[in-house]
């Protein structure tokens, strides 16, 4: 009898050979090595083509390149401004899933703000600096580039944040529309789980951690955000990897996803306890009492059209972070967007494309003409 023959148990039914069980062990070492080369590797990300067109210290603004002839793209360009401990490519994540790329054949002129990587040369680095040293550069440059006085800015968790604090400290530099994403700015409800909850005890030290280390390292930072969801974080999502290691189209999302989850960087040391003090304990943007550059930080005087998008299911910025700044600023064009999804999916999940993009894209273009 070869191995390949088929015998039967005392019920008559078939049991397996040797050669059987040589091909699922092989089979089964194949998918172990695959899984692992995804956890490890690096996914092609951030392809669509763009040029550096302005850099101050770290930071570089890049213009990615129009594929609408240039006469006819909107009138009106957009600066996309990521958070500034994490890389923005996020927005540009994978070939055919892409904001960018989206936007770039809708007939956008799409401009990214990268705040870059700071070295402990930076660690004096606040808030202050990014809405008022940084982002009013940027426009100038933006300006000096495309013949334009107004623009769109779209900005993103801590991007968000600093985009607001910018617009209403210089409302006449030309900001038309601004799009927030998933904007961590009302910090009244303490109980509401996650950060908030966790730097409001008293017993929180930010000051003392970035003595400790002088810019905070982005593996605490990335840690503290995966203690929020722990299963989900460290054992959900590579259960699912293994469970789709099957599936290309799954496998490849997937593995674009890791890729800029494991490209960790820290955050200027001087914007975290400012984050943690003057933001998440006292509440100063919300209350009134914040002061940039020593300029009183007034959301009625933020007078451009406003879309909120609000991801239903954001552990990281839960929903009453973002909708209260509604009925603090000033204008009278304001868009609330509510997206079932969490923090980063509704934006670079699988459904972004269509529960998210359009309704951005949508909004922007009846603004930007």
């Amino acid at each position: 009898m070869s191995a390949t023959d088929t015998k039967t148990d005392h019920d008559g039914r078939p049991t397996p050979m040797l050669a059987d069980y040589c091909e699922a062990a092989h089979d089964a070492a194949k998918k172990l090595d695959r899984f692992n080369e995804l956890l490890t590797t690096d996914a092609s990300i951030a392809m669509t083509p763009k040029r550096c067109v302005w850099s101050l210290n770290k930071a570089k603004l890049y213009r990615y390149t129009p594929v609408v002839p240039e006469d006819q793209l909107k009138p009106v360009p957009l600066l996309l401004v990521f958070a500034i401990m994490n890389r923005p490519y996020v927005l540009d994540l994978r070939p055919g899933h892409s904001f960018v790329e989206y936007m770039l054949r809708h007939g956008y002129d799409v401009y990214l703000l990268d705040w870059g990587i700071p070295g402990p040369e930076d660690k004096d680095h606040q808030f202050d600096d990014y809405a008022l040293e940084y982002l009013p550069r940027v426009v100038r440059k933006l300006k000096a580039l495309t013949g334009k006085e107004q623009f769109s800015m779209l900005g993103w968790c801590l991007g968000a944040l600093i985009s607001t604090i910018y617009a209403a400290l210089r409302p006449d530099d030309g900001l038309k529309n601004l799009v927030l994403l998933t904007a961590p700015l009302d910090f009244a409800d303490k109980k509401v789980g996650g950060f908030v909850k966790w730097v409001s005890d008293p017993a929180f030290n930010a000051d003392r951690i970035v003595e400790t280390f002088g810019n905070v390292p982005g593996e605490m930072i990335d840690a503290g955000a995966k203690m929020l969801k722990l299963v989900e974080n460290y054992l959900g999502t590579s259960v699912g990897l293994w469970e789709r290691l099957d599936d290309p189209a799954s496998v490849e999302a997937w593995h674009a996803m890791n890729t800029w989850v494991r490209d960790i960087i820290p955050m200027a040391g001087a914007a975290y306890p400012q984050l943690i003090n003057e933001f998440y304990k006292e509440n100063r943007l919300m209350e009134g009492t914040l002061a940039i550059r020593g300029e009183k930080v007034d959301l009625a005087q933020l007078r451009a059209s406003v879309l909120n998008v609000i991801a239903e299911a954001d552990h990281i910025t839960p929903p009453c972070q973002s909708e209260r700044i509604m009925k603090h600023i000033g204008g009278d064009d304001h868009t609330v967007l509510r997206v079932k999804g969490g923090h980063i999916g509704i934006m670079a999940g699988r459904g972004a494309e269509k529960n998210t993009w359009p309704h951005i894209d949508e909004w922007l273009a009846a603004r930007s003409g």
